[in-house]
């Protein structure tokens, strides 16, 4: 069977993209964030995963508000990234999982979550960019299932429907009949808000707690409705429930628990509190 090594959550800023593009990682505004990046991509030279599913939220590329799925999973061969009109130059595409989609497609909907399959699918910046700074050299050397969840327009799907679905999404996972060693990303956020009265809005006690939440006590968000979520981390902060989505994806089965192999947080980017956290499942810590 297939085995889930851990997990790593990031933020998915186009600017950020934009930096790596101009070659400016090391200027005083982007270093504390880039700088957060080694020690993960060391352990993941270690780790060596195969495939990668992503919890992400779509930014109008591919849904936009006529047609906006709770959630939806991509089911093809490879996925396309396309100019979003942020100004950053577009990704070549990336080669897709088709066994383990369909594997993590047919778990949901046995376990009644009403997922949008995705056989053609155009993935955006949330997408690809974490992948850029995990394997910033060379093509990507990982296969892509992407997991999109709404985060853009309400009515969004609470924090604990997030949690069961990313927990089902690790079930599937780990009974897909696969000798491959996959890793789960978390991308979004983390509090930001863009538009209206609190616009450049960011809680730094809020993001810290949850990062730690992730570490200690990974049901810790689902105590809270989506409006408090909005209210504590902004209306496009909310994203954390991808970061969500992928802890709770570890949880499946007995036996393991999590060990932290590095976070950093650093403010503000584009208005926007940035987060890394990387987790490794080790047996035995359950």
């Amino acid at each position: 069977m297939a085995q889930l090594i851990g997990c790593i959550g990031t933020s998915h800023i186009p600017a950020i993209g934009g930096a790596i593009h101009k070659g400016i990682q090391q200027e005083p505004y982007w270093k504390p964030f880039f700088d957060g990046f080694p020690p993960v991509r060391e352990w993941l030279g270690q780790a060596r995963p195969d495939v990668v599913v992503v919890f992400y939220n779509d930014h109008g590329l591919n849904f936009f508000l006529d047609k906006m799925p709770t959630f939806a999973v991509g089911a093809a061969s490879q996925y396309n990234n396309a100019d979003e009109g942020w100004g950053i130059p577009t990704l070549p595409p990336f080669k897709g999982e088709v066994d383990l989609s369909w594997q993590i497609i047919n778990t949901l909907v046995e376990k009644e979550f009403d997922v949008v399959t995705c056989q053609e699918m155009l993935v955006d910046h949330a997408c690809t960019l974490p992948l850029k700074l995990l394997w910033p050299e060379g093509p990507c050397p990982v296969t892509v299932v992407p997991v999109c969840i709404n985060t853009v327009q309400f009515p969004l799907p609470k924090a604990s429907r997030v949690y069961a679905m990313g927990r089902a999404v690790g079930e599937a996972i780990a009974a897909w009949d696969s000798s491959k060693t996959v890793a789960v990303i978390g991308s979004g956020g983390l509090s930001h808000q863009l538009d209206g009265e609190r616009a450049g809005f960011i809680n730094k006690a809020f993001d810290l707690q949850f990062m730690e939440s992730l570490l200690t006590n990974p049901e810790w968000a689902t105590q809270y409705s989506i409006h408090e979520l909005v209210e504590k981390s902004g209306t496009q902060g909310v994203e954390l429930l991808n970061w969500l989505a992928m802890r709770a994806a570890l949880t499946a089965g007995a036996g393991a628990g999590v060990r932290k192999v590095h976070s950093n947080y650093h403010i503000p980017i584009s208005n926007t509190a940035t987060g890394l956290l990387a987790l490794e499942k080790v047996a035995g810590l359950g």
